[in-house]
């Protein structure tokens, strides 16, 4: 396995993207000729994205030879689609059986337990394909992007609408100085979708024989087992196990305008509107946050404002989006689905995206941009016809076997530094209603409220490690 020259173009892309910039070539064939063509796979978590996820690795010629889940009858199901497949309920134990039989391990688990199989399969010098966010705590994501670096392993996160042409589009568009200098970005998620603002409830229910709870649970502190209460979906509210609203979509939301104006590092976090953690166990039902960035080489400060649960930008944002959407607006208002939606406010106009994977936009006013041309391509296009989460795969595995020189565009250099913007949010529920947290990035400690600074990481249960 071409290990030095994946590490050389793992390095050299990690550098670049963390930059804020992305320097890559056309992509190169090499079919037969590359020694990586025939690849294995061992995939944790195999239900709900999880399934999709193997499959897809699978469709890219890989072989898919290891499948793990806590849950037997999600293992037995994806089973038949790949009876060769050895079965575990435990990673650890599949890692360390066929440690030395793949090239390739995708995580799909919820996000308490990306890290801890992330980062040993990485040890293991595995490529890596980790669903988002890339992990559960500020911490695991610096370790997670130092130990992707050292190690020299191709890696990608799930947000697929990273290889998307729209929002690669809609990135030089910014960076181009179509929409002048941008001080202000609103985004909004129609999420959550799943009980937030509760507490733990009373009693315990007995654990199914076919789940191995002991292994959902990993690195975070033991609970009683409760039925539909946290597996096998609604685990993304709970402090513990998930990171709630911000957690779930800001990795596809934030990640176009994230990209174009470099928002690494903010220095201070908001809470405008918080609820609070309810009783230390749930996110709020809903909340607002606003993240302050500092000037940025020629860029101006800019202060990012994120929504969810119903809330909304104020209606001097609003009213500038085309009228259409406005209607939804009053229709969710009036008690109607939720809306999501991302508005860059630039000096000499908006850019106004209502796909949640930022790969359709909008320059408005329309007028003012009749006569527009788009800049000059900076940034590669995937050459393979598909849905996003299919070019996403084929991305990551022809990166892996040599094939696309680009290299992945949301590798763990670039995907840390985002999960790692988005997370410090998280640390802002933790404290009051307008209690202005100053955030130290290089630190990761926040300077004028330490109390925050203990959710920065935890410690693991014993028999979980980094």
């Amino acid at each position: 396995m071409t290990r030095r020259t994946t590490r050389r173009r793992f390095m050299g892309q990690s550098a670049a993207i963390g930059a804020g910039f992305w320097i890559g070539s056309q992509a190169v064939s090499k079919g037969q000729d590359s020694p990586l063509q025939s690849l294995s796979a061992a995939c944790i978590g195999v239900g709900g994205k999880g399934g999709s996820d193997t499959s897809h690795i699978g469709e890219q010629g890989v072989a898919i030879v290891g499948l793990c889940d806590v849950d037997g009858g999600v293992l037995t199901k994806k089973g038949r689609e790949f009876p060769d497949a050895k079965q575990f309920t435990d990673y650890r134990e599949m890692l360390d059986q066929l440690g030395d039989k793949v090239d390739i391990v995708t995580v799909s688990t919820p996000d308490h337990n990306h890290a801890a199989a992330a980062i040993k399969a990485m040890r293991m010098k595995k490529h890596v394909y980790c669903q988002k966010p890339l992990t559960w705590s500020i911490r695991e994501a610096r370790m997670m992007r130092e130990v992707s670096q050292e190690m020299g392993v191709v890696t990608q996160m799930g947000n697929q609408g990273t290889s998307e042409d729209g929002l690669r589009e809609a990135v030089e568009v910014i960076r181009s100085g179509a929409i002048g200098d941008v001080a202000e970005v609103h985004i909004w998620s129609n999420r959550p979708v799943w009980p937030q603002g509760v507490g733990r409830p009373e009693g315990e229910d007995p654990i199914p024989e076919d789940l191995n709870w002991d292994a959902w649970i990993g690195p975070a502190p033991m609970r009683p087992f409760k039925k539909g209460v946290y597996h096998s979906f609604n685990w993304r509210g709970w402090v513990d196990f998930g990171t709630g609203a911000l957690g779930d979509m800001a990795c596809h939301t934030t990640n176009m305008p994230v990209m174009a104006l470099e928002l690494w590092d903010p220095i201070a976090v908001t809470a405008v509107k918080n609820p609070g953690i309810f009783e230390g166990e749930t996110f709020p039902g809903s909340s607002a946050l606003m993240f302050e960035f500092p000037k940025r080489g020629n860029l101006p400060a800019c202060k990012f404002y994120w929504y969810d649960g119903g809330n909304l930008p104020s209606d001097d944002v609003i009213t500038q989006l085309p009228e259409s959407f406005q209607k939804r607006i009053q229709q969710q208002r009036e008690g109607g689905r939720k809306t999501s939606g991302a508005v860059l406010v630039g000096s000499k106009g908006l850019l106004f995206s209502p796909d949640d994977y930022g790969a359709q936009y909008y320059l408005l006013p329309e007028d003012n941009f009749k006569d527009f041309k788009k800049p000059e391509q900076s940034l590669p296009r995937i050459p393979f016809k598909a849905g996003g989460d299919q070019r996403q795969k084929w991305e990551f595995v022809s990166t892996v076997k040599g094939e696309y020189e680009p290299g992945t565009m949301s590798n763990f250099g670039y995907a840390g530094r985002l999960t790692e913007t988005i997370l410090v949010g998280n640390l802002a529920m933790r404290a009051g209603e307008g209690q202005r947290i100053e955030w130290d990035a290089k630190s990761l400690q926040s300077t004028n409220l330490p109390a925050v600074n203990e959710f920065v990481q935890r410690e693991y249960r014993e028999g979980w490690s980094l």
